[in-house]
């Protein structure tokens, strides 16, 4: 089960409030991050609004969430357009043949002609920060933006804004160095009347302890006072990161060339892909009813839990001592046909058993918005653990979920 603490969100989200206050900006929730409709309540306050991948998720933020939207999307096609000129505030395009191909289209909508919708340009300022390279749309040959040197002459008459997203799991100087790039590639255009805003995307690690904000609201402010642009940014990570866990029921426990292994009711590849994606190794924890005994957790417990458990947190085991079975380090793997369908190796306190609780931490970003029925493994359910602790069962899937999925 997929568990969302809704005190958890709101501590990121009263953070998130803090910050696009002081620094004067406005600040959405990227959509294809954390996109649980039924939480959107909980974060319409402190938020302006969402940023949306595509028509779908564009309507999932007109119908739930019922603030700005702002749009991006690799691509459109005639349809999505048509439909996104009813409700979306900014429409942001790609390239500048997509901007071509739909000019006329959107600047003839009466929402364009009155202001209410307003059109930029996803660039690439080719300023690499990040270390992983299926993360980085700034990698030579990326498809995502367009460089200086090919926007050189264009005509951008329709055009108000700039867009660029060069950040993943990121600290506000490297912030700092892509709006160098930006500065030094684009700075002509952000300081010309015709440009309004300036959406500085996503990846920004806002709510983690050691994220420097005050650099973040300085920047932000210096972009404003040097361009005389409004300025957005749409978190995804930061608004959902520690605010959910995935629990899992160990399946079968056995031994293989010396190593011990579990299987789970979840799975990495299905349910966690990041795992293997990124890779991330997430912190798992060992559930024990109060009373029980044992060891006492050596970290604070994940932000979601149930009343009277106790969380032991496994332990890396490249830092345990590896010898004989019995040091209780197990590899967790899930009840797919993949071979690599694995979460890694973890060390516990004692022995798994058949029906123990395992929970994994941190499972509410980039993971409900990744999933799949792969191999016919049956999917978590979803619940929102209020402030009281209490549990709420928003969304179970059944084998129709499954069967309906491809016909």
């Amino acid at each position: 089960m997929f568990v969302i603490s809704i005190a958890a969100l709101k501590r990121n989200t009263a953070i998130l409030r803090e910050v696009k206050e002081a620094a004067g900006c406005r600040l959405v929730l990227a959509l294809k991050g954390f996109s649980c409709w039924k939480a959107f309540p909980y974060l319409r306050d402190d938020l302006d609004g969402c940023c949306a991948s595509g028509l779908w998720e564009g309507l999932l933020a007109r119908d739930y969430f019922q603030k700005h939207i702002v749009t991006y999307s690799p691509a459109y096609d005639e349809a999505d357009v048509t439909a996104l000129c009813e409700f979306t505030h900014h429409l942001d395009f790609n390239s500048l043949p997509q901007w071509f191909r739909f000019r006329s289209q959107v600047m003839s909508h009466p929402r364009f002609q009155s202001g209410a919708l307003h059109c930029g340009l996803r660039v690439n300022p080719e300023c690499s920060t990040g270390q992983v390279p299926i993360y980085d749309p700034c990698v030579a040959g990326s498809r995502l933006g367009i460089t200086a040197e090919q926007l050189a002459g264009a005509d951008l008459a329709g055009l108000s804004g700039l867009h660029f997203h060069t950040l993943c799991e990121q600290n506000s100087d490297d912030l700092e160095t892509t709006l160098a790039a930006v500065d030094e590639k684009f700075g002509h255009l952000l300081r010309s009347p015709q440009f309004t805003y300036l959406n500085m995307g996503g990846g920004h690690w806002i709510t983690q302890p050691f994220y420097n904000r005050e650099r973040l609201i300085r920047l932000v402010r210096e972009t404003k006072q040097k361009y005389l642009v409004d300025v957005w940014l749409e978190p995804g990570e930061a608004i959902a990161i520690h605010a959910g866990v995935l629990r899992a029921t160990v399946m079968d426990v056995f031994e293989s060339a010396g190593h011990r292994l579990a299987i789970l009711s979840v799975s990495a590849t299905a349910h966690m892909p990041d795992v293997m994606e990124m890779p991330y190794r997430p912190a798992v924890f060992l559930v024990e009813a109060q009373g029980t005994g044992g060891p006492k957790p050596d970290v604070s417990i994940p932000a979601v839990s149930v009343k009277d458990e106790i969380y032991h947190l496994a332990g890396d085991p490249k830092s345990a001592t590896r010898g004989p079975l019995d040091s209780f380090i197990y590899r967790l793997g899930g009840p797919t046909c993949l071979a690599g369908d694995v979460a890694g190796d973890f060390s516990f306190p004692r022995e798994l058993k058949v029906g123990d609780t395992l929970v994994f931490d941190d499972m509410a970003h980039y993971t409900m918005v990744k999933t799949t029925t792969f191999n016919g493994v049956k999917h978590p359910a979803i619940a929102l653990q209020h402030e009281d602790g209490t549990l709420e069962v928003i969304r179970e899937f059944g084998y129709e979920d499954f069967r309906d999925r491809l016909a």
